[in-house]
């Protein structure tokens, strides 16, 4: 994610299964710091010493990360501040395999 300013919309390669079937292995997602963070979104966040892709829960105002594939554990987080972006739209082999989440 360097080189990149802090709100422009930059693209990551899916590596894993934990968000199959939504976003299988290789896929590549666009990424934008800008779009407007919400409950179901799925988002790049910080974790570790990377980022993860996730879908973000919010309930009774707690922030979590969960995996669209079972045996991954939820992640706890405080709020929005580690969140880089929305998943804005995934490529597909296929011109049919691509879709937008906005």
């Amino acid at each position: 994610m360097s080189g990149c300013a802090s709100a422009e919309p930059f693209a990551l390669q899916v590596l894993g299964e934990s968000m199959a079937p939504e976003f299988m292995e290789g896929c590549v997602v666009i990424v934008d710091p800008g779009a407007a963070i919400r409950h179901g979104a799925f988002v790049v966040a910080e974790h570790g010493n990377g980022v993860i892709l996730r879908q973000l829960v919010i309930e009774n105002n707690e922030w979590s990360l969960q995996a669209l594939q079972e045996g991954f554990p939820r992640i706890r987080i405080g709020s929005a501040n580690l969140i880089r972006g929305v998943v804005t739209q995934r490529s597909g082999r296929k011109r049919s395999e691509r879709k937008s989440y906005l």
